[in-house]
C-alpha cells in the first residue's frame, strides 16, 4: 500500500464504516452458530492445548475417512471467538466433510506471533487426533476469514518436523484465504488497531506471509469481496504477486460481496464460493 496518513490507514482497514449494517452479521452469525451447535452432531470445546482459550469444536459428518477443513476465524486477532463461526459448518458437512473451528487468545493479551503459534498446535492436534472421529489424517485443509486468512497463510510456511517430529512436512494440502491480511506492515501504521495489536518490527517481518519464502507442496487460493476497501483488494493480489501463480493460482475478486456477505456466501451451499471450498476440501492436494 502507498504511504497514507495514520486516519487514512484507519479508514482503509475499518471494515465496520464501510458496512454499517455490519453488526446485524455478526448477531446473526452468533444466532445460526448456537443453532447450528443444538442441531448437529458436534463436539464443543475440546482442548488441543492447556493455553488461553485453546480448545475448538468438531462438526462431524457420516462419510467414514472424510476429509477435514479446519477453519480459522477473524476479528483482526482482538476480537471474536469460535461459537461466532459455528455457521459455517452444515454446508460443508452435508457434503462429506467433517469441519473444525478452533480458538486462540486474543491481543493485547497475547501477541500475533503467540496466536501463529496456538495455531500450529491446533492444527498438529487434529492431524494427531481427529481420525477418532472420522476425519482423514491426510486430507487436512484450511480456510480462514480476513485475520484467519492471515493465520493460514502463516500455517502454509510451517516446518512441521521442526515443530514435532511425529508430524509429516506435507501436513497441510490446499488452503482457502478469504479477505486475509498478507503483510502487517501497513497494518501496524492504523492506530486503532495498532494499539491492541502491539505490532513491534520483529514482529511484523516474522508474520508477514507476503514476504516469506513460498511454500513449495501446497497452494493457497485467495478471495476477496468487490465492495471491500482497496487496502484488502491490494492484500489479495499481493500474496499471489510474491508467491506466484503456481503456489497461489487464484485471486479472485469475487463482484457485490463486502467484508462480510463474503461468509455468508461461504457458508451458503450452492454459491460458487462454498462449491470452491468443497473443492478444496476434496482435493487430494
Amino acid at each position: 500500500m502507498d504511504t497514507l496518513t495514520p486516519d487514512q490507514y484507519d479508514q482503509a482497514y475499518n471494515n465496520q464504516a464501510l458496512v454499517p449494517d455490519f453488526l446485524q452479521y455478526l448477531q446473526r452469525w452468533a444466532a445460526d452458530s448456537k443453532a447450528v451447535r443444538d442441531s448437529q452432531p458436534c463436539l464443543t470445546d475440546l482442548r488441543y492445548g492447556s493455553g488461553p482459550q485453546e480448545s475448538l469444536d468438531i462438526f462431524t459428518t457420516a462419510h467414514a475417512k472424510a476429509p477435514v477443513l479446519v477453519f480459522l476465524h477473524g476479528g483482526y486477532w482482538r476480537a471474536l471467538d469460535k461459537s461466532d463461526f459455528s455457521f459455517v459448518a452444515p454446508a460443508l458437512t452435508e457434503q462429506g466433510v467433517c469441519v473444525v473451528v478452533p480458538n486462540y487468545a486474543l491481543c493485547p493479551a497475547v501477541t500475533i506471533p503467540q496466536i501463529v503459534m496456538q495455531m500450529v498446535k491446533a492444527v498438529a492436534w487434529v492431524w494427531r487426533y481427529l481420525q477418532t472421529w472420522g476425519g482423514d489424517s491426510d486430507r487436512i485443509h484450511l480456510a480462514g476469514h480476513s485475520a484467519g486468512g492471515h493465520l493460514i497463510a502463516m500455517l502454509m510456511g510451517c516446518d512441521w518436523r521442526s515443530y514435532a517430529a511425529d508430524l509429516p512436512p506435507n501436513l497441510l494440502k490446499t488452503s482457502l484465504a478469504v479477505s486475509g491480511l498478507y503483510e502487517l506492515d501497513s497494518v501496524r501504521m492504523s492506530p486503532q488497531l495498532q494499539k491492541d495489536l502491539r505490532l513491534d518490527d520483529k514482529q511484523v517481518l516474522a508474520c508477514s506471509p507476503a514476504w516469506m519464502v513460498p511454500p513449495i507442496n501446497s497452494q493457497l487460493y485467495s478471495v476477496v469481496g468487490g465492495l471491500e476497501s482497496e487496502a484488502f483488494l491490494s492484500h489479495n493480489q499481493l500474496i499471489q504477486n510474491a508467491w506466484g501463480r503456481q503456489c497461489v493460482p487464484l485471486a479472485q475478486v469475487i463482484p457485490d460481496l463486502n467484508h462480510f456477505s463474503i461468509m455468508d456466501a461461504f457458508a451458503q451451499r450452492g454459491h460458487p464460493l462454498n462449491q470452491l471450498v468443497c473443492e478444496i476440501s476434496h482435493s487430494d492436494h
